[in-house]
């Protein structure tokens, strides 16, 4: 398969590498010159223009800075994509990505969003995940050409759906090491190595991840009963936590956002029900 990669960046360096190491015939573009060097050497082609980039493939991956940088390069070379597919793994909004996908299908463009659940060091391992939405067609026509680069995973026709899994497992990842970090501080202030608390924490994930299975499916249907802990037990036991880290002279703002929002289930009558009955104050702004 014929294959440009648009930006060489570390991230789109790696992409070109994936691509190059699984025989794909790929052509590279970097608006700055200096970059390439790493996927020409290996036998890349360098496009001297973004129009010849674009040209010389029937698949146009864009990993740039932003959105407005990938509109720069493309939208004057609209006519040219015509016929193409564009997957832009580009870092934005679900919003950008819908009206870059409407932009494509104006102008007779194949378009896939994507997200890449990765850092560089990871690109063209199975194990990984990248996220694609937005034209079916697209997704099973390059399905295997994708599949260079990581575990392609289709989030469906909605364009903005990558995007948006993108923002939320950050979110999930950013709350998971921070409380890792307090995990870590703690146990480290009565002289346990980050190695030796780690080693069991990443165990617990194991049970975290089947709490979050059971309850999904409560979620969906409304209901949060407190069969396996009662959000009165979950209050009791992060008192501990709160208490613990205060005694250390650790930050204890974490454990107080936490102990705040089941505080406030609680005072609203909610404290026989599970955890899981927290995402309403989610939804509610923290208001509920």
């Amino acid at each position: 398969m014929k294959v440009t990669v648009l930006g060489l960046g570390s991230m789109g360096t790696a992409l070109a590498g994936a691509l190059l190491e699984a025989g794909h015939e790929t052509t590279v573009w970097n608006r700055s010159a200096g970059k390439g060097e790493a996927p020409v050497a290996r036998g890349a082609a360098r496009a001297k223009t973004a129009a010849a980039a674009v040209g010389a493939s029937p698949l146009v991956i864009a990993c740039l800075s932003d959105y407005d940088a990938v509109h720069g390069v493309l939208d004057p070379l609209a006519d040219d994509l015509r016929g193409r597919t564009l997957v832009n793994l580009t870092s934005g909004t679900p919003e950008q990505a819908r009206a870059s996908a409407s932009w494509a299908a104006g102008h007779g463009i194949g378009y896939l969003d994507g997200a890449i659940m990765s850092t560089p060091p990871g690109i063209g391992n199975s194990a990984i995940m990248l996220l694609y939405s937005g034209s079916s067609q697209a997704f099973a026509e390059y399905r295997e050409t994708l599949a260079s680069l990581g575990d392609p995973v289709d989030l469906g026709d909605d364009a903005g759906v990558a995007s948006l899994y993108d923002t939320a497992l950050l979110g999930v990842m950013w709350a998971t090491l921070a409380g890792w970090l307090q995990g870590t501080a703690l146990t480290g202030a009565d002289k346990v190595d980050a190695t030796a608390f780690t080693r069991v924490a990443i165990r617990w994930t194991a049970a975290v991840n089947g709490f979050m299975s059971t309850y999904a499916p409560r979620i969906d249907a409304g209901v949060y009963p407190g069969d396996d802990a009662t959000l009165d037990v979950h209050l009791g036991a992060i008192e501990h936590l709160v208490h613990a880290s205060a005694a250390r002279g650790l930050d204890t703002r974490l454990p107080e956002l936490l102990k705040a929002s089941i505080e406030q289930a609680v005072a609203a009558g909610h404290g026989a029900d599970g955890y899981a009955r927290l995402i309403e104050s989610v939804r509610a702004g923290g208001r509920a």
